[in-house]
């Protein structure tokens, strides 16, 4: 009788750890909830702000890349009288239409969700280090406790230089770009738009990849040793992205958005190395206790 009671003390006590580890797993997704939300409405809020100064936005931000007085063109003249090379843009081929019967309304909902979206980035990170760090144990806090500004840093730096770099180049190529004379080229709101926004965070999440580094050297996957072995790989598809972003066959245009892509690569690799060093030291210590 006794052995029947402890058995099925024993199966109360398994199913009640059972029901603790999946109601934590459910607070895990309820926790995860809250944080997205909260996001959520960040970048609700920021595309608010957006919608309300939107005449001013597209004016000055959205339209800006299109000018030839923009920062990028300037500097690009002022670069060719020390080069003693003609670099300045006198004249930028782009003549948008709408034919769309709300297009141009679209056009003021998405551009203002997309600049909230990317106002929204740094505090989605932060929410997104809340819902992580409690799980990591205090040397890895400590390692990572500068996630949140390095990510947001890396990626501001990463929407600037493709805002006030990669996408005025590309425009400029590309509206002046024609296979024929009969060919006039008239570019749609829509068009224009996911072009700027495209170039813009594509660079923004591509200048992340040291945290994506960092992330895949502490699991492992990937070591300095490997980087350096495959550096002149990674040399060749920079120089292949680099081509494809700035279409155009001038070499120092070319090299311009290449040189932050290689330092990128570059500062990877210390990355790596500095989280080798780490987990180096951590098995020593631990080999020594």
């Amino acid at each position: 009788m006794s052995k029947i009671s402890d058995k099925i003390i024993n199966t109360v006590k398994e199913k009640s750890k059972s029901l603790e580890g999946e109601m934590s797993f459910f607070d895990h997704l309820e926790e995860l909830r809250w944080h997205l939300i909260r996001s959520a409405l960040a970048i609700c809020v920021f595309t608010i702000i957006a919608f309300t100064f939107y005449t001013w936005i597209y004016d000055h931000i959205i339209m800006a890349p299109s000018k030839k007085d923009f920062w990028t063109f300037r500097a690009m003249c002022q670069v060719g009288e020390w080069l003693h090379r003609d670099m300045c843009i006198s004249n930028i081929n782009i003549h948008l239409i709408n034919t769309e019967m709300a297009g141009q309304f679209t056009l003021m909902i998405d551009s203002a969700l997309m600049i909230g979206l990317i106002l929204g980035i740094p505090y989605l990170l932060f929410e997104l280090w809340r819902f992580i760090k409690p799980a990591l144990h205090e040397k890895e806090r400590k390692a990572a406790s500068g996630f949140v500004f390095y990510a947001s840093f890396l990626f501001i730096c990463g929407v600037l230089f493709g805002y006030y770099i990669i996408t005025p180049v590309s425009l400029n190529f590309l509206s002046s770009f024609t296979v024929s004379g009969q060919i006039q080229n008239l570019f749609s709101v829509d068009s224009y738009l996911s072009s700027v926004s495209t170039l813009t965070l594509a660079t923004g999440l591509v200048f992340e990849l040291p945290i994506l580094v960092y992330i895949l050297a502490n699991l492992g996957i990937l070591t300095p040793k490997f980087m350096r072995d495959t550096r002149r790989y990674a040399i060749v598809i920079i120089l292949i992205i680099a081509a494809i972003v700035t279409p155009t066959p001038d070499m120092l245009t070319m090299t311009v958005v290449a040189i932050p892509l290689l330092l990128l690569y570059e500062l990877s690799i210390s990355v790596a190395a500095v989280v080798e060093r780490r987990k180096k030291k951590r098995a020593a210590e631990a080999d020594a206790s």
